[in-house]
């Protein structure tokens, strides 16, 4: 290869101390030859070169590859390199090009699904604008279907599209669009693999395609706890370089009939009842959320069920004392098995959190440790205990504070669990011969329901999952271990972006 290239722009150096950094090929978008004397990708920032410098070297091609910029952010980095010979640079532009065609893993052709109603409906200005250009650039051909109404994209992928044209689905909106291609894309598999969903012990075919999202919803928890950062660009980069990250799922059932997948949270009692309510307000938009928060922290809610799950490790991860609470080993060996545990008492939630649901507002999320990939879910339980506790509770998710060091909340690695809720039962005694009843009549029951009159403590919460109600608070969970690929790296610790984005001009 040439010994005598002249880059116009020089690559951002890699310390303050040097002059310049090696680019792995694994980062270059494209390659491409340009004109001698263009200017580069930043509108002028950089003078043409000299008359006598053009004349010297009247050959230039540029490279685009991936630059960090502030921390988890990329960006595309335009360097252009000059050479006397036109042979030469073609020589490198065509060497480059041969580099590249051999990432097997890069997507050439893309499945795109745009909701045009979440967020603040701006999911196909940010594709057009944003995204559309890269993936140009990058030479990915794509197929881009808007979507028109609820499920549009669930329903067409487990129906209509022949997923052997494509490398990659890639969904444009928030969590609820990303919930719809899992579900597609999860149901098409078993479906085409012969493996019945309802069936709760049934294991699941892992889904041979990978999942794109560029991020555009109101909420985009699970980009931003597998990226770093909710960045329509930085996205886009990840899809285009071809990365692979593997997440685990987690599917829900009741009485052996299949409910929902969760790749994020389940969330039962506080973060069920704020779904709940806040569905009740949508016309105040994001803000319901809020609302619905502080409404279900003041009324304090707090119910009573068992959990009974089987843990990866002996014991919890983290544990606190409280006499509310029941954890019969004995149980377990007769009803489900020997490594089964059951938890009975009165909770304010239970939580099962499959990433570390990490979002703008709650940098660490809900279980800082939480793991995307090894088969298992945290399970956090928060026992009853006053409203000033749970605050503190709640607080831990916005700070840089060990969530899990309160004496009220413990947390369980597993990989299934069962619960089942206690329900509020007053039982109208009719004793036979009495006078109130005669023989053979039976035992009425009472049930207290949301919000009762009688100053009971509802009968039960919702399941929040996923940002989706369930129509049954007695369910059954478990993981499943790598079921889907995301096209990700994952988050790349900071000591990169200080190396390589500190010295970045944006």
């Amino acid at each position: 290869m040439p010994d005598k290239i002249l880059p116009r722009e020089s690559a951002q150096p890699r310390t303050k101390s040097s002059s310049s950094y090696c680019v792995p090929v694994s980062e270059i978008i494209t390659v491409r030859e340009t004109e001698a004397d263009s200017r580069t990708k930043d509108n002028g920032r950089w003078q043409k070169m000299s008359q006598k410098a053009t004349e010297a070297y009247p050959y230039a091609f540029t490279v685009s590859c991936v630059k960090r910029a502030r921390q988890h952010h990329w960006r595309c980095n335009d360097v252009t390199f000059h050479c006397a010979d036109g042979t030469v640079c073609q020589q490198w532009v065509q060497t480059i090009r041969d580099q590249l065609s051999a990432l097997t893993r890069r997507p050439k052709h893309l499945l795109v699904y745009i909701n045009p109603y979440g967020g603040k409906q701006q999911g196909k200005r940010i594709y057009e604008e944003k995204v559309a250009p890269l993936f140009s650039r990058a030479s990915i051909s794509t197929n881009v279907i808007v979507t028109e109404h609820a499920n549009h994209a669930r329903d067409h992928l487990k129906t209509d599209v022949d997923l052997k044209k494509y490398d990659g689905v890639v969904c444009v909106g928030g969590d609820g669009m990303f919930s719809e291609i899992v579900h597609g894309l999860i149901s098409r598999t078993q479906r085409d693999s012969g493996v019945e969903q309802n069936h709760a012990e049934e294991k699941l075919v892992p889904c041979g395609i990978r999942i794109g999202i560029i991020p555009a919803g109101s909420t985009d928890c699970i980009c931003y706890a597998t990226v770093g950062i909710n960045d329509p660009v930085t996205s886009a980069l990840h899809i285009i370089v071809g990365d692979s990250q593997p997440l685990d799922v987690c599917s829900v059932h009741h009485n052996n009939t299949f409910l929902k997948y969760s790749v994020s949270l389940l969330g039962y009692g506080f973060y069920g009842d704020v779904l709940t309510d806040s569905e009740r307000k949508r016309w105040m938009g994001p803000v319901r959320y809020d609302f619905s928060g502080v409404k279900m922290f003041l009324t304090h809610n707090y119910y009573e069920g068992t959990v009974c799950s089987t843990c990866q490790h002996s014991g919890q991860l983290y544990s606190g004392d409280s006499q509310d609470f029941q954890m019969d080993d004995n149980i377990s060996s007769s009803e489900y098995g020997s490594d089964w545990r059951m938890i009975r008492g009165k909770f304010l939630a239970i939580n099962a959190a499959s990433m570390s649901c990490a979002c703008p507002r709650s940098p660490k999320g809900l279980s800082p440790a939480a793991h995307l990939a090894d088969g298992t879910t945290d399970l956090i339980i928060v026992r009853k205990c006053s409203r000033i506790n749970f605050l503190r509770h709640l607080l831990r998710h916005t700070s840089k504070d060990d969530q899990f060091d309160l004496s009220f909340v413990e947390v369980h690695r597993v990989r299934k669990f069962h619960f089942t809720p206690r329900y509020c039962e007053s039982d109208w005694d009719l004793r036979q011969g009495s006078g109130e009843a005669g023989p053979g009549k039976r035992l009425f029951r009472r049930i207290c329901r949301d919000h009762p009159a009688c100053g009971c403590t509802p009968a039960h919460s919702n399941w929040n999952c996923d940002g989706e109600i369930l129509p049954h608070a007695n369910i059954q969970v478990g993981v499943h271990c790598q079921l889907i690929q995301l096209f990700a790296r994952g988050i790349e610790e900071a000591s990169v972006f200080e190396d390589l984005g500190s010295h970045s001009a944006m």
